[in-house]
């Protein structure tokens, strides 16, 4: 392995493994470095596996008007992972709900999502006492296995050096101009010298700027369970939402043939702040919380919406970080962070908040690389 190389991706996500692949476009040696065993392992696998088309977002404007735009762009280009093969529906609650069903309705026409009233025969599904009305939507899963697959062939023909099982443990500038990251175990540290590095970590963001003694960024994190259960035959091809506020969902999950069963309320375990003087690290907090499943309560609760939910059998469940941005809990916008020279020259952070995001990085990065060019 060589010690320099033109960018470092650090995480190899999804997010990590696209930029990863958009900066080989332009540069001869980038290398991505993944913590793990293999790409995808984390938070790009242990998800609702939903390619968002704007309907989760009636609160915000621009992050339901991004996933409007971004959607059929993700669809064609990742068309060999992508699972159509159910009807999405959206069901807005009577109490309780951010939103009423007329303004949910004349939200989505206004931006031009596909929306309609579902079929008498799956209103009947629903309790109409709680519900208000229900709409059949256009909206797809993805398959976490088959769009790893791909990544991995991608980044071998564009021959980017992929280093599992290394940890980037500090960046600091170098005497020529160029960063260093300090990596492998602690015992052992290596160096790595490049000319720019996106920390793309996810959870871990403010892991690699504590480290460095860079300033961190405000983020929060929650401990997150999403359910995976076998689904009755008559919801064995939908997918379904219950809105707006302290609902669930309730999604096909194409890599493991399940449905995964998500509650705002019940999925997080855990939560704490990351920000000025504030760092705990995400996954040692993950490792010490024990793992008493939550599935008893979001059945409970989501079965007095759709009382067919009561026949789900549970399997297991998948236990994550998810991390978000701070502003987001005022509106529940999911705008993508792009932190260019955050401490350092040329050390960028990326966040990514859903995989149809992917489109807002790419378009940043190409505008960042171009402009700075045209300064050079």
């Amino acid at each position: 392995m060589r010690t320099e190389c033109d960018a470092a991706v650090l995480g190899g996500g999804f997010f990590g493994c696209m930029t990863a692949l958009e900066l080989r476009r332009r540069h001869r040696h980038v290398v991505l470095l993944e913590q793990g065993e293999d790409l995808l392992q984390r938070a790009s696998y242990h998800n609702q596996a939903r390619v968002h088309h704007g309907y989760h977002y009636p609160r915000s404007l621009r992050t339901a008007l991004r996933s409007r735009i971004n959607f059929p762009r993700f669809v064609e280009q990742f068309a060999f992972c992508i699972e159509r093969s159910f009807d999405k529906y959206y069901a807005v609650a009577r109490q309780f709900s951010k939103v009423t069903a007329r303004q949910f309705r004349n939200f989505f026409a206004h931006i031009q999502a596909p929306i309609e009233p579902a079929p008498e025969a799956v209103r009947r599904l629903f309790n109409r006492d709680l519900v208000e009305e229900v709409f059949r939507v256009t909206e797809y899963a993805f398959n976490a296995v088959r769009l790893r697959e791909w990544l991995r062939q991608r980044l071998f023909d564009a021959e980017v050096e992929v280093r599992l099982r290394t940890e980037a443990n500090r960046v600091q500038a170098h005497a020529d101009g160029r960063l260093l990251l300090t990596t492998g175990l602690r015992q052992r540290p290596e160096g790595l010298l490049a000319r720019e590095v996106f920390n793309c970590t996810y959870a871990q963001i403010n892991r690699l700027l504590a480290g460095s003694g860079l300033p961190l960024i405000p983020l929060k994190q929650e401990l997150t369970e999403m359910a995976l259960v076998h689904v009755p035959e008559p919801l064995a091809h939908m997918g379904l939402t219950v809105m707006c506020g302290p609902f669930f969902s309730v999604m096909p999950f194409p890599a493991r043939g399940l449905h995964s069963l998500s509650h705002v309320r019940y999925t997080p375990h855990a939560a704490w702040s990351e920000g000025t003087g504030i760092y705990r690290p995400a996954y040692a907090e993950m490792a010490a919380h024990p793992r008493r499943s939550h599935y008893t309560w979001m059945i409970r609760d989501a079965a007095r919406f759709l009382p067919l939910l009561n026949e789900c059998r549970y399997e297991d469940s998948l236990w994550e970080i998810k991390t978000v941005l701070p502003r987001s809990e005022v509106d529940d916008s999911r705008p993508i962070l792009f932190q260019r020279h955050h401490g350092l020259a040329n050390l960028h952070c990326v966040l990514g908040a859903k995989i149809d995001n992917i489109f807002d990085l790419l378009d940043e990065l190409n505008g960042t690389v171009h402009q700075e060019r045209r300064s050079a």
